[in-house]
């Protein structure tokens, strides 16, 4: 018999202000993070693309961490998001963090053993259950498409029936028929989010919760309207609002990413900061376009952006 229905909602992969000089602004990032949670929308922190989290050195995703804590937990769901370990000890030291800093849970990213080696099943097997075993904060499994493999379907129904602090599946492939397989596999045992606007209305017809955005750095209340108007049943808004949001995304994409959202927050006077090298801001033309587009879409206002 299937599972209850469950909560739908959106998380923002949020980015990691820097200084000018590259260090980290932790005044800067406090003020993203209140606006954040200001609009209701789930974050994740110290993420390996919106979050640069592959410049942070171990002292710094944990200070991120901790700010994470002070600004959002009680407000709305915050969790830390990390980048894609090599061994399992990474991602059990992430979780022992996880625990000590209080957040709401930690995201386990998919082994990237470098090289371009891509380990068999008998290997994310082991390596799943290393982590699991170990750690004791809730935990969302991350199937992503950047190591150049995704979990069998039969492996994350697995890790799911066997160890209760899984809490939920991320799922960023292109694969739509892979994404229903496992939205119908774990069957609202846990929640499944999508990563990227792109397949958010796929997913969510499928039965999936909601979807993992960048552009929520920009808009978190359009992406929050989205899942709104979804969970309320009024068609014609999730489609106007998803429109929007894909038009961000676009926009963004155009821009150069997280780059471009950076700047595009600096000159709209929002705390964005800077990248830190090896990444460079975006030429200034792109950014003027990334603006134009959040302008048009009504996105600002006389109090600045939603």
């Amino acid at each position: 018999m299937p599972n209850e229905p469950r909560d739908l909602s959106t998380f923002v992969i949020s980015i990691t202000p820097f200084t000018e000089s590259g260090d980290l602004d932790e005044a800067g990032l406090r003020v993203h993070l209140q606006r954040l949670g200001r609009s209701g929308v789930g974050v994740y922190v110290a993420g390996s693309g919106s979050g640069e989290g592959y410049t942070l050195t171990l002292p710094e995703r944990r200070r991120v961490m901790e700010i994470a804590g002070e600004e959002l937990s009680g407000l709305v769901p915050v969790r830390v998001m990390g980048v894609e370990p090599r061994t399992a000890a990474e991602a059990i030291e992430l979780g022992r963090v996880t625990t000590e800093v209080g957040l709401d849970a930690m995201q386990l990213y998919s082994l990237d053993m470098g090289h371009g080696y891509r380990p068999r099943p008998a290997e994310l097997e082991t390596y799943l259950t290393e982590v699991l075993d170990a750690v004791t904060c809730p935990v969302v499994i991350s199937t992503h498409q950047s190591v150049g493999y995704r979990y069998p379907v039969e492996l994350l129904t697995s890790m799911v029936d066997r160890y209760e602090h899984v809490i939920g599946v991320n799922i960023t492939s292109p694969d739509i028929g892979y994404l229903a397989a496992a939205i119908e596999a774990v069957d609202g045992a846990v929640d499944v989010h999508v990563g990227g606007p792109m397949h958010a209305l796929t997913a969510l017809a499928l039965g999936a919760q909601g979807f993992l955005s960048s552009e929520g750095n920009i808009a978190p209340q359009l992406c929050a309207a989205l899942i709104v108007a979804h969970a309320s049943g009024r068609p014609d808004d999730v489609s106007a609002s998803f429109t929007r949001v894909m038009r961000l995304f676009r926009a963004t994409q155009a821009a150069g990413g997280i780059v471009g959202t950076k700047a595009a927050l600096r000159h709209l006077g929002a705390a964005g900061g800077w990248p830190r090298s090896p990444r460079l801001t975006s030429a200034e033309a792109k950014v003027d376009a990334l603006v134009e587009v959040i302008v048009d879409l009504g996105l600002v206002s006389s109090e600045g952006l939603d």
